[in-house]
């Protein structure tokens, strides 16, 4: 007897750190760039109104099962001397009642659920803005329509204005997802999905490709910047401009912008406004870099924008983040600097 009272002591002992460190292990969605508990848009707003009491729910229905559990474990455990248990055919009632009481919960959840997604189905209308989104391997690309603008890794919308993103991926199967503002929506080659939000919160929000897409799914980062009308106006009437002129004193920038112009950078790359010799700066393989250094972020934000950092991307962008399309043109240390100085100063 005291043998079987020890081993159920242990076993509950066990069974309890162990619940102990599943807890703590999901502390981390309380805090932290991609925590959701803090909604700041309207979509994930609905998403954490509808998840919270089927979080309650769920809790409700584990204590009671694992309650009754663990009463029949140590109720009915075998003890010695016990005769030999009598099989039983069933309880009609007790089946009926477990049956039919998943079943209306189940009910519950669902009607709620489906209404959630009918709703997130709509476009905002009337009012709305529009938010062009690419996926690629392994960057987003966002083009504002009818603006003349197209940036990477960092999307800039207004608050309080609904945003409707419309997403295509260029490759492979993606998924986008900003935690905080809205929930996840698949991005798929050959088809045009939406997703609809309104922004509450003025702040940088963290984004990821919720799905995994080759080797550097992981890298798969950008961020959502919500701007006050004002603010997001002026950086929108930034963006406009062309690439700023160069000053002709600055050694280094000159020399970058002609390496930039020379070593192949403008086969993928859009600089507007930037020419050298006649020749333009109007590839579409690579993210459009017009305003880059005015960016938080680098290379499907692996990196954080510094001058150092851009050096070192593009003198070997393979050993930043292997499997990358961008190639190793060869720089020198000096060259890949002086292209860095460059792309720095374009504000």
């Amino acid at each position: 007897m005291a043998r079987g009272s020890g081993w159920l002591k242990r076993a509950i002992t066990g069974a309890c750190v162990a619940l102990l460190v599943v807890i703590l292990g999901g502390c981390s969605m309380f805090s932290g760039p991609q925590a959701v508990n803090h909604p700041a848009g309207s979509n994930m707003q609905t998403i954490w109104n509808l998840f919270v009491p089927i979080f309650w729910m769920s809790v409700v229905v584990f204590i009671i099962v694992q309650g009754v559990l663990i009463y029949s474990v140590i109720r009915f455990r075998r003890k010695p001397g016990s005769p030999e248990p009598h099989p039983t055919h069933g309880n009609t009632k007790l089946e009926i009642t477990w049956t039919i009481l998943p079943a209306l919960i189940l009910a519950v959840i669902t009607v709620p659920t489906l209404a959630t997604i009918s709703s997130f189905a709509k476009k905002p209308g009337a009012g709305s803005m529009t938010v062009q989104v690419v996926g690629h391997q392994w960057w987003w690309e966002f083009d504002y329509p009818g603006q003349g603008v197209v940036v990477a890794d960092e999307m800039h919308i207004p608050i309080g204005v609904p945003i409707e993103v419309e997403l295509r991926s260029n490759d492979v199967i993606h998924s986008f997802w900003v935690p905080k503002l809205a929930g996840k929506q698949d991005v798929v080659p050959n088809q045009h999905n939406h997703l609809s939000f309104t922004a509450n919160e003025i702040g940088t929000f963290r984004g990821q490709c919720a799905e995994f897409c080759g080797a550097q799914h992981a890298n798969m980062a950008f961020t959502v910047v919500v701007q006050s009308q004002a603010d997001y106006d002026a950086w929108l009437a930034k963006q406009k401009l062309p690439a700023t002129n160069i000053p002709s004193s600055d050694q280094l920038v000159a020399q970058g912008k002609q390496v930039f112009f020379t070593a192949g950078c403008v086969g993928c790359h859009t600089i507007n406004g930037a020419e050298l010799n006649g020749v333009q700066a109007l590839g579409i393989v690579g993210p459009n870099l017009t305003h880059v250094g005015s960016r938080t972020g680098l290379a499907g934000e692996v990196l954080t924008q510094t001058q150092a950092n851009i050096a070192t991307w593009v003198h070997n962008p393979q050993k930043v983040k292997p499997g990358t399309l961008m190639p190793n043109l060869g720089l020198t240390v000096d060259q890949a600097n002086a292209v860095a100085a460059y792309l720095e100063s374009l504000k």
